[in-house]
């Protein structure tokens, strides 16, 4: 609970989070509406959230970077997927281009926030060395991803306790550790997985791919090479967009295939994997879900270097399920054991939406459970308040930079019409309530109870859709009956 005994300072907008969708936001904030004060909240001591954070062997980005990148700063590297510490270094060169880093209050958590209707501010509480500090603001935006950055998800195997070797898992790789030698076993399949496995092979003895079930892999160049000629033959500031554009629309086209056509798209990739490995190589098993293909996000490896290590022998792959933990490895249901000197639970993350903070309006608790959500960037019945939530089928910073761009567009027309506020309110309260994301991942599927939902039409609908959200969020009708406004006299407005 918020304690009223602390002082405040005031901010017109507070962004919570210095990852990319915090800069990204201050970028739009500050250029879209430069007569307003923004300062930005980061828990931790230095900017990029996620690229930061991830420092295990061979982190990667899962997208291309041309959209996971800044469109206002287009990413013009020659690798299209990137490594991780150059995405980190990529965020904050562009938060001190823009001078967005002297905008932030490095470890400063907010834990806590209550919207006050009587004054139109949000109020925050917020943990600093120096104790909780309160800061009150008019808009609160919240850029603090989706994952706990606290505790990674890793399951209490029996055994484990009695495991004479080390277990890590890759959201804090320690960085002591020596692998020359090592046999190495690494649990799980997903992005993470199949990064960690061809770096780890590198100068690990061995590393095995323990996977419970197969995950749809596809190979990519690393370097985008139609982008590369396009930036020899022609301007910065025309072979950007096109570039940008080209990789949206093939997205949005493997998704709609993907989707449309499963069996097709399936054996698609079979053939590749097929391709990569051989006609020895058992693709059946180890790489042939039992799901549809984009019902979880699909793993991509660069220049194929996960298929390459599994050619070269310096990899294995094993499709089972774990048992126990032996003192010397893993002993699995089929009876196979599994020596090793490390495991890696490569395992997936642990959902925390919001950066776990509590939220209130009149000191009555709101919980993101269960309540729908505005164009997939607002929460019902929440006023004053916008989230970043990227897509699951495309970068992540697609959809973080059309919501700052509409937050940036919101907070413009507030100001023009005298609105103190605005908050999301369904017409028919028996909107029918769906699950957020349509999506089979695991960490999605443990997070159910605290997702937010969404119905079945707009603008409470969640499309996976850059072109059709990039229309509605910048050309449709701000005051669309749905965002319902008051005044700062205090009379409200629900229509244009």
């Amino acid at each position: 609970m918020i304690d009223h005994n602390i002082p405040a300072d005031h901010i017109d907008v507070l962004i919570v989070g210095a990852g990319i969708s915090g800069i990204d936001a201050a970028y739009r904030i500050q250029t879209g509406n430069p007569g307003l004060r923004y300062a930005i909240l980061e828990a931790r001591d230095a900017i990029g959230g996620t690229w930061d954070l991830f420092r295990y062997p061979g982190v990667r980005s899962d997208s291309d970077m041309v959209t996971l990148g800044f469109p206002f700063r287009p990413w013009r590297q020659e690798k299209s997927i990137a490594d991780g510490a150059d995405i980190r270094d990529y965020v904050r060169e562009t938060a001190r281009a823009f001078g967005i880093d002297k905008a932030i209050r490095f470890r400063h958590r907010a834990v806590a926030a209550d919207w006050s209707s009587a004054s139109a501010r949000w109020t925050v509480d917020v943990e600093t060395d120096a104790g909780v500090r309160r800061i009150t603001c008019g808009f609160l935006f919240l850029c603090a991803g989706y994952y706990d950055y606290a505790a990674g998800h890793a399951p209490d195997w029996p055994g484990k306790d009695g495991f004479a070797g080390r277990v890590v898992h890759p959201q804090f790789w320690p960085q002591d550790i020596d692998l020359h030698g090592k046999r190495v076993v690494v649990i799980g399949s997903g992005a993470t997985a199949v990064t960690l496995v061809p770096a780890l092979a590198r100068t690990a003895m061995h590393v095995t791919m323990l996977q419970r079930s197969p995950t749809y892999i596809v190979a990519q160049p690393a370097r985008d090479a139609k982008a590369q000629t396009l930036r020899r033959w022609l301007p910065a500031a025309i072979a950007d967009p096109i570039i940008r554009w080209k990789n949206v629309v093939y997205g949005i086209f493997t998704y709609w295939f993907a989707r449309s056509k499963p069996e097709k798209m399936r054996a698609l990739i079979r053939t590749g994997v097929r391709g990569q490995l051989g006609e020895d190589f058992d693709v059946d098993r180890h790489f042939n879900p039992r799901y549809n293909p984009w019902d979880q996000r699909l793993c991509l490896v660069p220049d194929g270097d996960l298929f390459a290590a599994l050619r070269e022998k310096r990899a294995t792959i094993v499709t089972d399920t774990i048992a126990r933990f032996t003192p010397d490895g893993l002993l699995l249901q089929s009876g196979e054991a599994l020596p090793a000197d490390v495991v890696v639970s490569a395992t997936g993350l642990s959902i925390k939406l919001m950066g776990g903070m509590t939220l209130g309006v009149d000191g009555v608790a709101k919980a993101p459970a269960g309540r729908l959500v505005y164009k997939g960037a607002m929460l019902e019945g929440v006023p004053n308040l916008a989230f970043a939530f990227g897509y699951t089928n495309a970068s992540w910073t697609l959809k973080c930079d059309l919501t700052a761009r509409f937050v940036s567009r919101l907070l413009r027309h507030m100001d023009r019409r005298g609105y103190a506020s605005v908050v999301p309110t369904p017409q028919d309260a028996g909107i029918e309530r769906e699950p957020l994301l349509d999506f089979q991942s695991g960490y999605v599927e443990r997070a159910a109870a605290i997702m937010p939902r969404q119905g079945p039409r707009a603008p409470w609908r969640v499309h996976q859709n850059y072109a059709r959200d990039l229309l509605s969020f910048l050309t449709g009708r701000v005051e669309d009956g749905v965002l319902r406004f008051t005044k700062r006299s205090g009379v409200t407005r629900t229509a244009a």
